[in-house]
């Protein structure tokens, strides 16, 4: 069954990078009837947060990102010091005992010769005796995992397509602090094998993180998944945007987006699919296909998801919004007022428009006077049907105006502004006499 993950650290809240990362991984598994598992992250026991871990699982429901399973990697800690004495054993995980300012000195000196910083395993010719004298010292030893330098690394890419790594151009990757505290790189990979995961989507900065771990699969003597590595989010300026580190869904809720606009968005850029507003994920997880994503940067631009939040809105139906609506709305409002919201929370602005008391614009006399007239016709009109057509009709006929100078002045004094929904739906809503009133008040 295909398996995938959403592998976030619980030290901070999700941003736009992270949410398109669950967002891809969730609609894969969905395609492919296959299943979604949130893994918690949290090695670091200072960092993380329990406030962190909550917020994680709001976002994604808030998202409609339901998950098949949770796992936590603070929970597996006895089957990470398995997996490392097994490959301790095999001769694959070595002790290192340089601190961090002699590797920082081992890799200027390289730098400064023109080479690559690789480390240069120095410590696997450490004799007993001196690592008895480094641990008379005091020192621990941090560990590094040995790659295998006469095995190539090499995988299809989802996306980056064939992919290749001389494993001897690659520095052994530290796998454990002196402290004993885990990285990243092993965990992943044990958990990735332990959970049947089938496929990892991440970002493209992992890509050299991938070539590293699939000699620890070979080593564990697993199958490695299949990895699909995407271009990384950039701003609408076109560079990396620190603005996108924190912008998350406590900052798209702030602004009144919806959920479906976010993954709308997400879900197609970077792809050569069109940025379509749906208000259902169904049409986005059929057409997901990693062979349509390109190798150019996803450029995430807040207007285009402003543009595309509106879209969406005009196409929610009542039952979807009605806990959201302010008191007295009801469908035929909304119906009204709808295709004129940028956000769901503008109803309460409009329905303001609809219930009164609007702003009283200072108008010219002869404006005025046509106003008062309009009361007038107003009062005598039969409001059953087609009142805002009966209305204009019968002053069209009576003071000539047409028009601007017939329309504007009518919509300024009903509603209090120059623009809005169709004043044929909104008249009916506003009443014959909070209309003759606002009319009057007007004149």
């Amino acid at each position: 069954m295909t398996t995938t993950r959403f592998a976030p650290s619980p030290t901070g809240r999700l941003h736009v990078g992270n949410i398109r990362t669950a967002l891809h991984n969730w609609l894969w598994a969905r395609k492919r009837g296959g299943r979604f598992l949130l893994r918690l992250d949290d090695t670091d026991s200072e960092r993380s947060k329990e406030e962190y871990v909550e917020a994680i699982r709001a976002d994604l429901a808030w998202l409609g990102l339901d998950i098949d399973g949770e796992e936590r990697q603070s929970a597996r800690f006895d089957r990470y010091e398995a997996a490392f004495e097994q490959l301790r054993a095999a001769g694959r995980i070595y002790p290192a005992f340089e601190t961090a300012q002699e590797l920082e000195l081992k890799r200027k000196i390289l730098l400064g010769r023109g080479k690559p910083p690789i480390y240069d395993r120095a410590a696997l010719d450490l004799t007993k005796q001196q690592i008895a004298d480094f641990e008379a010292e005091g020192r621990t030893p941090h560990w590094r995992f040995k790659l295998d330098h006469d095995a190539p690394i090499e995988w299809d890419d989802l996306i980056r397509g064939p992919q290749h790594f001389d494993p001897a151009l690659l520095s052994d990757p530290v796998i454990r602090r002196e402290d004993g505290s885990w990285l990243y790189m092993l965990p992943s990979a044990v958990d990735d094998a332990d959970m049947a995961v089938t496929h990892v989507v991440r970002g493209e900065d992992h890509v050299t993180n991938t070539g590293l771990q699939i000699q620890m699969f070979d080593a564990m003597g697993v199958s490695p998944p299949a990895f699909a590595h995407e271009a990384l989010l950039v701003g609408s300026e076109g560079k990396l945007s620190k603005r996108l580190g924190s912008l998350g869904v406590e900052a798209f809720r702030e602004q009144g987006i919806e959920p479906m606009a976010v993954v709308s968005l997400l879900a197609r850029i970077g792809t050569s699919d069109p940025v379509e507003p749906f208000a259902d994920p169904a049409p986005l997880i059929e057409s997901f296909d990693f062979a349509r994503f390109g190798r150019a940067p996803a450029r995430f631009d807040s207007e285009e998801l402003a543009a595309l939040n509106a879209k969406i809105v005009h196409q929610l139906d009542f039952e979807g919004v009605a806990d959201r609506l302010p008191d007295g709305m009801g469908a035929e409002g909304w119906d009204v007022i709808r295709p004129n919201l940028a956000t769901v929370a503008e109803a309460a602005d409009w329905w303001h428009v609809v219930e009164g008391p609007v702003e009283t614009i200072d108008f010219d006399e002869e404006t005025a006077a046509f106003l008062d007239e309009a009361a007038a016709i107003a009062g005598d009109l039969d409001w059953s049907d087609a009142a805002w057509m009966n209305l204009t009709g019968a002053l069209k006929e009576q003071t000539g105006r047409k028009g601007k100078a017939l329309f504007l002045p009518l919509r300024q004094a009903l509603t209090g502004r120059d623009h809005g929904p169709e004043m044929a739906a909104l008249l009916p809503l506003i009443g014959k006499d909070r209309a003759i009133a606002r009319l009057q008040r007007a004149g």
